[in-house]
Parts: C-alpha cells; structure tokens; sequence
C-alpha cells in the first residue's frame, strides 16, 4: 500500500462535540478490555519461554467476538456494520473472530411510530398528513440507521415505501465512530495489522461511507444511477424515487417488496427457478465489479427482491403486472425480475484497480495462474517481498482443485484437500502475503453475502459456468481496445530476438573458457526446513557436548590427583545440557 496516501488521510484524534458521553464510555471500554487482552496473552505472553502460560487463543478470541456481537444487537447504531465489515477481514483476522461476526445481521428492534412520524414532520417541517394519507404502524424493516414504513400518498393514493432515519441517529453515528477511532489508533503499533491495512484510511473510507447512509439524498441519486447502468437489462428493476415526497432524512420510494430472495417457498410456489436466480444475480454481480465499477455493497436478503412477471397468457387475460400484495398463481419457469433496494451502502471502484480486476477474472477464466498473480501485483495488495513464484504455484494446484466444481462439491474438496495444501503451501499460508486496501472492502464484503445468497439459492451452483464467457468476453474486448500495448510488446520482442544470436554466443564463450557459472536457491519452504535443521543440529551439538563433558569428569574424578578439574568438568557438562534443553525449548 502507498504510505504516502496512507499519511495523507490521518484519522482525527479530537472528539466530535455532540456525543452520547455514556455510551462512549460503554463503547471505549469494551475496546479497552479487548486492546488490554491482546497486549497481556497475545504479545507479553507469546514468548517461549511463557507460552505454556497461555490459554487457547481460538476460544479467548471467539468468545470476545461473541460478546462484541451482543453489545452490537443491544446498541445498534455503527457497531453492527463495523462488525459486518470485520467479518470479511479474513487477512487480518483469525477464522474464529471472522465466523463469530458473521452471523451480525443489520436488524435491531424498531422505534415507535409516533417518533418516525415525529422525525417525518421535522425532515419537512410540515404535518406528515399534508403528504401522506397513510403510514403503516408496522415497519417493513428496522435497520440500525433507520427503518421503512408502507404509506400511501395523498395526492392520488399511490401506494409507496417511505424510509426514515431513527431520531438522534446523528449522535450515536458520532459517538461510535469516536470511539472506533480512538481504538484504531492503538491498534497502529501493531505491525501484523498496520501492514496489512492503512487504518486511517480505512477509519477515513468508513466514516464517509457511514456518514453517506445518513443522507437520504445522496441514497436517492445512487439507485437512479445504478438503475442507468442497467437501463439495458430488462431483468433488473429499481424503484423509482418520489422526489417531491424526499428530503435529507426522508426517502419516499416506489413499493417493492415483492418476494424475498430469501423466501424458497414463495419463490417456488410462483413457479421461478432458483438455480435461474442465482445464476442472474451472480452475472449482475461480475457487471456491477468489472463493467460499470458501481456495486451495490449490501446484498443481504433484505435488500433483494424477486419481482414475478405475468405469462402471456394472464397479460391477454388482463394482467398487466403483479403489485406486491398479489397472490402469485403457479406457472413452471415463471420469468421474474431482480429488485435491487437500498443503495446507503455503494462503492465505486477506482480507475486504479479496474485493470487489475479485469486480470484477475481473465485469469481466473483462462486457468492462467501468473495472470492471477499479476493482477495482485498491479493491484497493490501484495505485501513487499512476497515470493510471487510460489504464489503461482498455490494458485495453479488451487484451480486444479477446484475447477468445474459446484458449491457443494467445493466444501468437499476443501475438507478433503486441505490438509495437503496446508503441508504443500504452508509457507505462503502462514506468510499471508495480502494486505487488502480499504477500497476494495466493500467489494468484498459484497460478494462474500453474495456468496452465501447464491449457494442458499441452489447448492448445486456452478461459478465457473459464468466466469469463462465473462473472462472471454473481457480478454476480446482487451485485445481489441489495447492494440497499442500489443504493438509495443511486439517490438520489444523483435528486439530480444535480434539481440539472441549474439546473447547465446556470449554464453557458448564462457562455457567453453570454464566461466559459466549458474545460481541457484532454494525455495522459501526448503530454505525454512534447512534452517530448522540447522537449529536442530545445534542442539544436538551441545547435547553432545555435555554427554562428553560428564564422562571426561566421571573418569577424572576416580583420580584423586585431579580433585579441582572434576567439578568443572561436571559443571560444564551440567551447563551443556542445561543449554541444550533451553534451545530445544526455543
């Protein structure tokens, strides 16, 4: 990662004035006590010779994040989306912290309708009835930030979905994001964390990102320019925005709450494939990251709908479209459209990545490991002296693995495969090479929920099956848009080729004078094996040394003329062993 970039974006250390000091406190503290275990176990006490003293780090770490998860339930606000986020670190964090949060969903109880209507009327300092005919008490959804309600408009009784943000929702973002501040700053002088992710651009990204989800305009923008994107696909539908009924913290939007992507009866009982679904979102997904570059980062199910669609049939009969409080007759492979709701949370990936992800999925497509490799290199994300050959190695025997599996023949072959792997690459494994930049977060994060949507939707779900036409149609459209590049390679190897003859009389020469001289090196994991080795044989050494050392003194000391020299042969040989079983220790 870029350290002068790093430098630019300094977290702010100051405390915002308009904070909830108590639970600050609450929040400061719990980090306390975490920040207090990590120096105590995990750095005083991960030394050799006080590492007996430690207990299981995978519990310790599983149970801190299981309470981390319960006061994020208990007090909503921005702890469950930090803890949404740090579920997708897997490069920073153990799998025990990871698996714990991700099960952290952005669903807390919901606020009384008296104090939504109340915020409704101060959002636009007017009565909520001069504008809306009716709100529904029940809420379609409660999220952290804010919550949705059915209304229907006065003016011509249109039916619509209006989300608000929870009163005083301001002061608790603040509060939250002070004190995750204030805990990533003593996170800095640990360099396992430090390198691998600038912390003040990640707290910069995620205090512009949070703070955007409080800004219902900004919300509204951004679902009619993902709808733009995919103006072109008719199986992609976005609800309109009523602007006229909108403000900063008020989003009035078209009703589409259809059927939950998450809701397999109602999907099957309207005749819509599953396996159809999940092999559509997943396209719109590789669209979303390596065409338009503007992804919906919060795919869970709550945000996604399917939208049934009336056969020929019932639109001859009348039935133009289905409202969302239709009951969907059966018809078998029923078309459907995906609905994409809420757009808070979107990340736009930068001009500086795009090249290095059309890489890596014409890698991927192609079964082209150094390609892969590459597109981490031009990406920035791999760490300073990472051994890209043994990267491509991994990576060659991971897609010989894995290629043409299915999901659930994938958990297979991980649960089969995984202990060779681990003995195979276990240098690359354990080095984690990989320091994911704050930008690329989101995108992660998205496709990781995607992930788990997809394999619910069908079991049986083949990635591949969409990745090599995608990869294919991205590698023909670099071919033909980057001629340029083709050229000068071109004549870059023309030049080696003119310089060759010469090149290869050069090395006939020293081979036949006796210069030729070849280098060698192992690789990392033999290198690690021969120092290991090495310490072995050390250790033996003084073993052995004070095993000679007792026997010269054993034999000296029936010799009543060599009284002093005995005891210092004994003594040593004591050291000697003493230090053998210290090294060994170690």
């Amino acid at each position: 990662m870029d350290k002068k970039l790093c430098q630019t974006n300094s977290a702010e250390t100051e405390l915002p004035q308009a904070i909830d000091k108590k639970r600050y406190r609450i929040v400061r503290n719990f980090f306390i006590r975490t920040f207090v275990h990590l120096l105590f176990w995990d750095i005083l006490l991960n030394r050799p010779s006080l590492r007996w003293l430690r207990t299981d780090p995978a519990q310790r770490w599983k149970k801190i994040s299981r309470n981390y998860r319960e006061l994020a339930v208990a007090m909503g606000g921005v702890l469950i989306k930090l803890g949404q986020f740090l579920s997708v670190r897997v490069d920073i964090l153990p799998r025990e912290v990871t698996s714990e949060l991700s099960g952290l969903r952005d669903e807390i109880p919901a606020e009384h309708i008296d104090a939504i209507i109340a915020q409704i009327e101060e959002d636009f300092g007017a009565p909520a009835n001069d504008m809306f005919a009716w709100i529904s008490p029940e809420p379609l959804g409660a999220a952290s930030l804010g919550q949705a309600h059915r209304a229907r408009l006065r003016k011509d009784q249109t039916e619509v979905v209006i989300k608000v943000l929870r009163p005083g929702i301001d002061i608790l973002v603040e509060t939250d994001l002070a004190a995750i501040r204030k805990a990533l700053g003593w996170l800095k002088p640990y360099k396992q964390v430090s390198k691998r992710v600038c912390l003040d651009w990640l707290m910069t990204e995620f205090t512009s990102v949070t703070q955007a989800e409080l800004d219902f305009t900004t919300e509204g923008n951004n679902a009619e320019r993902f709808a733009d994107d995919f103006a072109d696909d008719s199986s992609v539908y976005v609800p309109s925005v009523y602007w006229d009924y909108s403000a900063p913290r008020t989003l009035t939007q078209e009703n589409v709450s259809y059927i939950k992507i998450s809701e397999m009866d109602k999907i099957a009982a309207a005749g819509i494939n599953p396996a159809a679904i999940a092999k559509k979102l997943y396209t719109l997904y590789l669209r979303q990251v390596f065409e338009t570059h503007f992804v919906h980062a919060d795919p869970h199910p709550g945000n996604i709908f399917i939208k049934p669609l009336p056969t020929e049939d019932e639109r001859e009969n009348g039935k133009a479209m289905f409202t969302p409080q239709d009951e969907v007759p059966y018809h078998a492979d029923r078309s459907f459209q995906i609905v994409f709701v809420d757009f808070g949370m979107v990340t736009e990936i930068p001009e500086r990545l795009r090249l290095a992800l059309r890489e890596y999925v014409i890698g991927v497509g192609t079964r082209d490991a150094f390609r892969i490799v590459q597109s981490y290199v031009k990406a920035g994300t791999l760490l300073p002296g990472a051994d890209t050959k043994r990267l491509e190695e991994a990576h060659e025997a991971l897609l010989n693995q894995f290629w043409g599996a299915n999901v659930s023949q994938m958990k297979g072959v991980v649960m089969a495969e995984a202990g060779t792997l681990m003995r195979e690459y276990r240098d690359i494994i354990y080095a984690a090479p990989f320091q994911l930049q704050a930008d690329m977060l989101f995108t992660v994060r998205a496709m990781a929920i995607l992930s788990g949507v997809a394999t619910q939707l069908n079991h049986e779900f083949d990635p591949w099956e969409e990745i090599i036409p995608f990869a294919d149609r991205l590698a023909a459209n670099e071919l033909g848009l980057n001629w340029q590049q083709w050229l000068k390679e071109i004549v870059a190897l023309g030049r080696i080729v003119y310089k060759l003859p010469k090149n290869m009389e050069n090395v006939l020469t020293q081979a036949q004078r006796g210069k030729l001289k070849i280098q060698t090196s192992f690789a990392p994991e033999s290198k690690k094996v021969l120092v290991r080795l090495e310490k072995a044989v050390n250790r033996l050494s003084w073993m052995l040394l004070a095993v000679v050392l007792f026997a010269v003194g054993m034999r000296i000391e029936g010799n009543d003329e060599k009284e002093i020299v005995a005891p210092v042969l004994l003594g040593l040989a004591l050291l000697s062993f003493l230090w053998g079983l210290w090294s060994n220790r170690r």
